[in-house]
């Protein structure tokens, strides 16, 4: 039997939960990996995570709270304004950013590893779930959509030409 619609949550508590667990682990124990610490420059790297936390925080705002995303899955409707403009995953992305940022807060090489996994996990997880049951519920709509957006980054919406 097809679903008429995506789950509410889908695999985001799982993305969501491993990138927060990881990132606690680093705030606990990057005193403990003092080769990796970064000294020249730790304002440059507490600036840029600042940043990136502020930009996750207005992402996630954004998506949730304006874009509405909950009543386009109850609606059965494939949302593509808004955050959705910016990003095809503005919830999880927001969460990468915010992780990313206290990542890059700590001033230390060994954690900020992480944040390319975070990207590669997302990636993966979205390919092996999302990506497939949003392309067989709204088809070309949503590949058309992908060919516009960035999976993971936020960026400027394409214009149309023509």
């Amino acid at each position: 039997m097809k679903k008429e619609h995506l789950p509410v949550y889908g695999p985001g508590p799982f993305y969501t939960g491993t990138i927060i667990i990881i990132t606690v682990l680093c705030v606990i124990f990057h005193s403990h990996l003092p080769s990796g610490q970064i000294v020249s420059l730790p304002w440059l790297c507490r600036l840029c995570g600042s940043l990136l936390i502020i930009a996750g925080i207005a992402l996630w705002v954004y998506a949730v709270i304006l874009s509405k995303i909950d009543d386009g899955i109850v609606n059965n409707r494939l949302v593509t304004e808004g955050a959705y403009a910016l990003v095809r995953n503005p919830i999880y992305s927001a969460f990468m950013l915010v992780c990313d940022g206290i990542l890059l807060w700590l001033c230390n090489l060994w954690c900020i590893l992480p944040a390319l996994f975070y990207w590669l996990f997302m990636t993966v997880l979205m390919k092996a779930t999302e990506e497939k049951w949003l392309q067989d519920l709204y088809g070309q709509a949503y590949i058309d959509y992908c060919q516009r957006v960035n999976r993971c980054w936020p960026w400027f919406p394409e214009k149309n030409h023509g």
